[in-house]
C-alpha cells in the first residue's frame, strides 16, 4: 500500500526541505551511505535528543515515546525501520490519527532465502543425515528415503507481501506451482504469475498444499489461524515452514502433527517462548513441547532477516533513502501500515 505525505514540498518555486529525525543514530559508515543516497531536499538529524526546534516531518523509530510524537507540529509520518507494528506502538498511535505509519522491508531477501533453506532442509531431512554421517554412520543411506520431491508440487504461501513474493519466485524456480493468500488480493499486479486469493479461501487451498509457507504478521486475525483442523486438511507428506510468528500456528497442534506423522516435516524460525533476559539465552527451550526431540523439524532461533551487521545496515539505509526520496519528490511512499489491522 502506498501513501503520499500530506505536506507541501514546494512553496512557489522554492523547495521546502523534508526534515527527518532518526531516534537511533546509525553507525558512521551506514549514515554516510544514507546521506549519499538521499536527494538534496531531505535533511536528516539523528539521536535520542530531539532537534531544537523539533520541526521534523518524518520520525524513524520502532517504539516512539509519546513526547517524540507530540513534539513536532509538522510530524506526518512514522517510519518503523523493520517489518511489523509493536503492540505498544500501535496503542500509542491511536492517540495520533494524523500520523501515517510505514514499514521497511529491507530484510525481505534474507528472510526469503531462509524460507528456501528451511524448506529444502526439512523436505530432504538434511540435518538427521548430517548428524549421522558426522558420527561415521552410513546406515541412513541404506534405509528407505524420507526425502520428498518438491518439483511438480504446490506451494501455498500465506502472506503475499515483500517476502512472500520472493518466496514464490524461488518455489517456481524449483518447478512448483504457487498459490497464495493476501488480505487484499485485488492489489496484486495484473501480470502476477501466481494464483492469489483472499484469506477466506484458505480451507479450500490447504488440501492442495504440498508445502505450506507462512510469512504473515501476527494480528488478531492471524493468531491461531492454523490449528489442528487446518493441519488435518493438508495432504499426506506436506511440509510446513513458518517465518511469520509462532502463534499463527497452534503450538500443541503443530507438535502433535509432527510427532504423529500427520505432517511430514517442518522448518521453524519463529517460536512460542523466548528468553526473558540475557542470562536465559543459553538455556531456554523455544516451546513447552519438545520439538527439539523430533528429527523431522529444523529449528532456527528467529534469525530469518539476519545477515552480516554491516550488510543489514546498508540494506536498511538503502530502503530508508528510497522512502525519503519518494516523499520529498511528491511520489507515493511504500509500505503503509494499517494501524487498526496491525500491519
Amino acid at each position: 500500500m502506498c501513501h503520499r505525505l500530506p505536506y507541501p514540498l514546494t512553496r512557489g518555486r522554492a523547495v521546502t526541505p523534508l526534515r527527518v529525525h532518526l531516534v537511533h543514530a546509525p553507525d558512521p559508515e551506514p549514515l554516510a551511505r544514507l546521506r549519499e543516497l538521499i536527494v538534496p531536499q531531505v535533511e536528516i538529524t539523528c539521536g535520542p535528543e530531539l532537534p531544537a526546534p523539533p520541526a521534523y516531518h518524518v520520525l524513524v523509530t520502532g517504539r516512539p515515546e509519546r513526547a517524540q510524537l507530540a513534539a513536532s507540529p509538522h510530524l506526518r509520518m512514522l517510519v518503523i525501520p523493520w517489518a511489523g507494528l509493536p503492540v505498544t506502538t500501535r496503542d500509542l498511535l491511536r492517540e495520533f490519527p494524523g500520523i501515517a505509519v510505514h514499514n521497511l522491508h529491507h530484510n525481505a531477501a534474507p528472510v526469503a532465502e531462509l524460507v528456501l533453506a528451511l524448506l529444502l532442509a526439512a523436505t530432504k531431512f538434511v540435518l538427521p543425515l548430517d548428524r549421522a554421517l558426522r558420527a561415521g554412520d552410513w546406515t541412513p543411506r541404506y534405509q528407505p528415503p524420507r526425502a520428498r520431491l518438491l518439483e511438480g508440487g504446490t506451494a501455498l504461501i500465506l502472506g503475499y507481501g515483500a517476502i512472500g513474493q520472493r518466496v514464490a519466485r524461488s518455489c517456481r524456480a524449483l518447478g512448483m506451482r504457487v498459490l497464495a493468500t493476501r488480505r487484499h488480493p485485488e492489489r496484486v499486479p495484473p501480470d502476477c504469475p501466481d494464483a492469489v486469493y483472499g484469506p477466506d479461501a484458505l480451507p479450500d487451498l490447504l488440501p492442495r498444499a504440498d508445502a505450506l509457507i507462512i510469512t504473515l504478521p501476527l494480528t488478531d486475525a492471524t493468531r491461531g489461524l492454523i490449528g489442528a483442523d487446518e493441519l488435518a486438511r493438508l495432504p499426506e507428506g506436506a511440509v510446513l515452514v513458518n517465518v511469520g510468528r509462532g502463534p499463527i500456528v497452534e503450538e500443541g497442534a503443530l507438535y502433535h502433527a509432527l510427532r504423529d506423522g500427520a505432517l511430514h516435516a517442518a522448518g521453524l524460525d519463529v517460536w512460542y517462548r523466548y528468553p526473558p533476559d540475557e542470562e536465559a539465552r543459553a538455556h531456554t527451550w523455544p516451546s513447552e513441547y519438545p520439538f527439539h526431540e523430533l528429527d523431522n523439524v529444523v529449528l532456527s532461533p528467529h534469525r530469518g532477516g539476519a545477515v552480516g551487521a554491516q550488510q543489514t545496515a546498508m540494506l536498511r539505509m538503502t530502503a530508508l533513502a528510497a522512502l525519503f526520496n519518494a516523499v520529498a519528490q511528491g511520489h507515493a511512499a511504500p509500505n503503509r501500515v494499517d494501524v487498526d489491522a496491525g500491519y
